[in-house]
Protein backbone atom coordinates (compact mmCIF):
# COMPACT_ATOMS: atom_id res chain seq x y z
CA UNK A 1 0.00 0.00 0.00
CA UNK A 2 2.51 2.46 0.92
CA UNK A 3 4.34 1.94 -2.60
CA UNK A 4 1.15 2.78 -4.59
CA UNK A 5 1.43 6.16 -2.57
CA UNK A 6 4.70 7.05 -2.72
CA UNK A 7 4.59 6.16 -6.95
CA UNK A 8 1.48 8.68 -7.10
CA UNK A 9 3.44 10.99 -5.04
CA UNK A 10 6.46 10.95 -7.28
CA UNK A 11 3.93 11.18 -10.40
CA UNK A 12 2.52 14.31 -9.19
CA UNK A 13 6.07 15.82 -8.22
CA UNK A 14 7.34 14.69 -11.79
CA UNK A 15 4.21 16.65 -13.06
CA UNK A 16 4.36 19.76 -11.18
CA UNK A 17 8.05 19.89 -11.74
CA UNK A 18 7.12 19.48 -15.75
CA UNK A 19 5.22 22.01 -15.36
CA UNK A 20 7.25 24.47 -14.56
CA UNK A 21 8.33 25.06 -17.93
CA UNK A 22 4.97 26.90 -19.01
CA UNK A 23 6.01 29.43 -16.52
CA UNK A 24 9.54 29.67 -18.83
CA UNK A 25 7.41 30.07 -21.62
CA UNK A 26 5.31 32.91 -20.18
CA UNK A 27 8.92 34.38 -19.59
CA UNK A 28 10.30 33.59 -22.99
CA UNK A 29 7.06 35.55 -24.36
CA UNK A 30 7.40 38.37 -22.45
CA UNK A 31 11.16 38.78 -23.50
CA UNK A 32 10.12 38.11 -27.02
CA UNK A 33 7.62 40.89 -27.45
CA UNK A 34 9.53 43.77 -24.36
CA UNK A 35 12.29 43.63 -26.85
CA UNK A 36 10.60 43.74 -29.94
CA UNK A 37 8.53 46.92 -28.56
CA UNK A 38 11.98 48.28 -27.38
CA UNK A 39 13.08 48.03 -30.86
CA UNK A 40 10.20 49.09 -31.92
CA UNK A 41 10.53 52.37 -30.17
CA UNK A 42 13.98 53.34 -31.30
CA UNK A 43 13.51 52.95 -34.62
CA UNK A 44 10.20 52.48 -36.11
CA UNK A 45 10.14 52.65 -39.32
CA UNK A 46 12.12 48.94 -38.92
CA UNK A 47 8.90 47.73 -36.60
CA UNK A 48 6.81 46.24 -39.49
CA UNK A 49 9.84 44.38 -41.23
CA UNK A 50 10.36 42.60 -37.82
CA UNK A 51 6.66 41.39 -36.79
CA UNK A 52 6.97 38.40 -38.33
CA UNK A 53 10.30 37.55 -36.62
CA UNK A 54 8.38 38.29 -33.43
CA UNK A 55 5.25 36.08 -33.84
CA UNK A 56 7.79 33.64 -34.37
CA UNK A 57 10.00 33.55 -31.61
CA UNK A 58 6.43 33.77 -29.41
CA UNK A 59 5.47 30.73 -31.19
CA UNK A 60 8.85 28.86 -30.64
CA UNK A 61 8.55 29.71 -26.83
CA UNK A 62 4.94 28.65 -26.75
CA UNK A 63 6.08 25.52 -28.31
CA UNK A 64 7.89 24.96 -25.37
CA UNK A 65 5.77 25.33 -22.75
CA UNK A 66 3.04 23.38 -24.66
CA UNK A 67 5.76 20.40 -24.67
CA UNK A 68 6.15 20.91 -20.67
CA UNK A 69 2.43 20.68 -20.18
CA UNK A 70 2.36 17.50 -22.46
CA UNK A 71 4.45 15.51 -20.45
CA UNK A 72 2.67 16.61 -17.32
CA UNK A 73 -0.57 15.04 -18.75
CA UNK A 74 1.64 11.98 -20.12
CA UNK A 75 3.19 11.67 -16.19
CA UNK A 76 -0.17 12.02 -14.83
CA UNK A 77 -2.62 10.06 -16.81
CA UNK A 78 -0.56 7.96 -19.04
CA UNK A 79 2.67 6.16 -16.71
Amino acid sequence: MEAEAAALLGKYIGAGLASTAMAGAGVGVGNVVGNYLAGALRNPAAASSQTATMFLGIAFAEALGIFGFLIALLLMFAV
